[in-house]
């Protein structure tokens, strides 16, 4: 396989979709090594502001990571964002990860006037208001926050969230079981104290994610979550929008 000089695709695209084929057929593992700049310039007759170029592209896609002074090599899968009602820790054990949690901020405050609009309650509303580091295999990954009300869930702060899913929390301990919800997600800039948390660079790009999660119709979680976009990448099923159809 070659570049194709004459054909109208960028040659560093062209090296991209080459490198990607390479990496599928030499079974290359994660954290193994590419060839260098130099190497893949004589191999694929390429300048070496070409292959920069190309490497750039898939370092900024998560494909590849680089190590100063060491190399580039083949970077872990990102994982696919649920697109459904399901908590961090069960998401992340269905795919073989193991999920982890460090607890940032725990403590009843009353809810802000956005988030007591948001979630239906009257203004400053005792909530629980939660931060967590959510990690996968030690990984850091995102950093949540909930709001839950204190009406629902009294003594949620009493209970150990290391290893625990909230949601089975809320269900065990509380008899909550969340039947519906509503998120948006939105690409964002990571802020300096969460880039420290996920060990990204300040102003890293982030996904964005607000949820609002509900049990018989009342609110029962308002949570805002900063995913590594270097981690994540978003799928979903796409059916047909047919007239007339809800």
């Amino acid at each position: 396989m070659a570049i194709d000089s004459a054909s109208p695709v960028p040659k560093y695209a062209q090296l991209r979709d080459l490198l990607l084929d390479w990496m599928v057929d030499t079974g290359l593992s994660v954290d193994d090594p590419i060839p260098s700049e130099r190497e893949l310039g004589q191999r694929y007759g390429l300048s070496r502001m070409t292959v920069r170029q190309t490497i750039d592209l898939l370092v900024s896609e998560g494909k590849l990571y680089r190590v100063p002074g060491k190399g580039t090599f083949l970077a872990r899968p990102k994982i696919e964002m649920a697109l459904a009602l399901a908590s961090f820790t069960e998401d992340m054990r269905a795919r073989g990860y193991q999920p982890g949690a460090q607890d940032l901020v725990r403590r009843v405050m009353p809810a802000s006037g956005s988030t007591a609009r948001t979630m239906g309650l009257e203004p400053e509303t005792p909530v629980h208001h939660i931060e967590r580091l959510r990690t996968a295999d030690g990984e850091p990954m995102a950093v949540e926050r909930s709001n839950i009300p204190v009406d629902l869930a009294p003594g949620l702060d009493q209970h150990a969230l290391a290893g625990r899913s909230l949601y089975a929390v809320l269900e065990q301990e509380y008899g909550i079981i969340l039947d519906s919800g509503e998120q948006t997600i939105e690409a964002g800039i990571c802020d300096p104290a969460d880039a420290k948390l996920l060990g990204l660079a300040n102003g890293s790009p982030v996904l964005s994610m607000r949820r609002r999660s509900f049990a018989n119709g009342r609110c029962v979680e308002l949570a805002t979550s900063r995913y590594r976009a270097d981690r994540y990448t978003l799928h979903s099923r796409l059916d047909p929008l047919r007239p007339g159809g809800s």
